[in-house]
């Protein structure tokens, strides 16, 4: 999610760039919207990866001096282009809308807009936001934001447009990141804007100022930047796993690198369960940092145990059956004369259905492993997110009632530990007080969460066409 406030800048290209850096965070569409200021808005948005959905007249075409753009990862509605974003509304205002996280309030919301009549065409979670907004009676779009924000619960950092400016705000207990952010250039204005992740700062060159603070509104316009805060005093619940996996390793959340965080992990894992063992390697990329972390504290050596091929993430080409039986190499392959003869601990950041990881010991078996020891950089992972993470049902995770050892056991490892929530806040420099944990712990920070409705709940609801969709 990133916005922008740039005259004279080409915004849909840097909104572009901002974009690629974010393709992380999710990879089922991608979509720009843009405005000229007092004009009308436009948008560009497709199902795929951002580099298959923009093309260099795309962009061109996507003309204005405001822009907002958005990479989905489904977490309410289904993965279609109706639920793309950003999200244009034309009600009593004409906006676009990008969201990151989850309503846990949006049956509620859905159906009380539904009986004044206000239509929808997605099932979204986002789009009731949008509603609101676009429908509010309020001249200024702040002070739209600033009614609309306390009756939302759950995790929202979102950016909305106008053709005059863009208004980023992050829900009161700050959930989900936002940065802001400026460009600098001699003897010009300073050009400001946000993003899910100070990444994307980086890469289209502007500096990270901070991060958007919970419950915090602030605007981006001609003016430059201002802030005004709505519903504070709650308590802070941002998302550890941020910290553990979702995030890009070069981003700084809360003022941390979480390469280096993540490389913590990695010490504290060795000095909560060290092994006898010749060898560390990681199951790329995710376990990459921490991997480095347990060599670094244990002086055990350090190697690829596997190549990862980096062009699996999307494909319209399924394998035969010949191939599917192989499925997992298609992403990786492990490297025999690496592991041979060799006692391993092998790192990876989380296990959370442990579909995979059965194969990726079976692999390493077949290529001659003596010994695999697993360690993992978070705690087992037991309980849904209600909060923007789609983890699968307390059923389908391979923790969910298993001690460590059983999880050992149907995984077919000689070891397994997970790293403790205590090291996990140590490696972070962060309290629990202030961070969300609920997929390990099940302590629900946000009211009401347990009852949140799933992922299709507004699927069946009905939804007539807007007007001129």
């Amino acid at each position: 999610m990133f916005g922008i406030y740039a005259p004279e800048q080409d915004v849909a290209r840097l909104t572009y760039f901002a974009l690629y850096a974010l393709q992380h965070r999710g990879q089922e569409s991608a979509g720009i919207a843009t405005a000229l200021r007092g004009g009308s808005i436009l948008a560009i948005r497709e199902q795929g990866l951002v580099s298959q959905v923009f093309n260099d007249h795309m962009l061109r075409s996507l003309v204005g001096d405001i822009a907002i753009g958005h990479v989905r990862y489904s977490t309410t509605g289904a993965s279609a282009w109706e639920n793309s974003q950003p999200i244009v509304r034309d009600d009593r205002r004409g906006l676009a809308l990008a969201h990151n996280g989850n309503l846990t309030n949006a049956v509620e919301l859905h159906s009380e807009l539904r009986g004044r009549d206000v239509p929808f065409h997605s099932t979204s979670d986002s789009e009731i936001i949008a509603a609101m907004l676009a429908s509010h009676p309020a001249e200024r779009i702040e002070d739209a934001v600033a009614d609309v924000l306390p009756r939302l619960r759950g995790a929202f950092s979102t950016v909305v447009m106008t053709d005059e400016r863009v208004v980023a705000f992050r829900d009161p207990h700050g959930v989900r990141p936002l940065a802001l952010g400026v460009m600098r250039a001699d003897g010009e204005q300073p050009v400001w804007c946000v993003a899910s992740e100070s990444c994307a700062l980086d890469l289209i060159g502007a500096e990270y100022v901070r991060d958007v603070a919970p419950g915090e509104i602030v605007t981006l316009d001609e003016h430059g930047v201002s802030s005004r805060f709505v519903a504070q005093d709650q308590r802070h619940a941002f998302c550890v796993f941020e910290y553990i996996y979702f995030a890009r390793p070069d981003s700084r959340m809360g003022g941390e690198r979480l390469q280096v965080a993540r490389g913590r992990m990695g010490e504290i894992l060795w000095r909560e369960a060290p092994v006898d063992a010749d060898l560390v390697i990681a199951i790329p990329d995710s376990g990459n940092a921490a991997a480095r972390g347990v060599a670094r504290a244990s002086g055990i050596p350090q190697d690829d145990g596997f190549i990862k091929n980096r062009y699996v993430a999307r494909t319209f080409i399924q394998p035969g059956q010949q191939l599917r039986r192989n499925g997992l190499r298609l992403k990786f392959n492990p490297l025999p004369e690496v592991v041979r003869d060799k006692r391993l601990i092998v790192v990876d950041d989380s296990i959370v259905r442990g579909n995979t990881m059965p194969q990726i010991v079976g692999m390493l078996r077949e290529s001659g492993a003596r010994e695999l020891h697993l360690r993992i950089s978070s705690p087992p992972i037991k309980h849904p997110c209600h909060y923007g993470i789609d983890m699968s049902t307390r059923e389908e995770m391979i923790a969910h009632g298993r001690t460590v050892q059983d999880v050992a056991d149907e995984l077919g490892a000689d070891s397994l530990h997970y790293l403790s929530l205590e090291g996990v806040y140590e490696a972070i420099r962060g309290e629990p007080g202030s961070h969300c944990d609920a997929c390990f712990s099940g302590r629900y920070p946000l009211p009401g969460s347990e009852h949140a409705a799933g992922k299709d709940a507004l699927e069946h609801a009905p939804l007539p066409l807007l007007s001129g969709a």
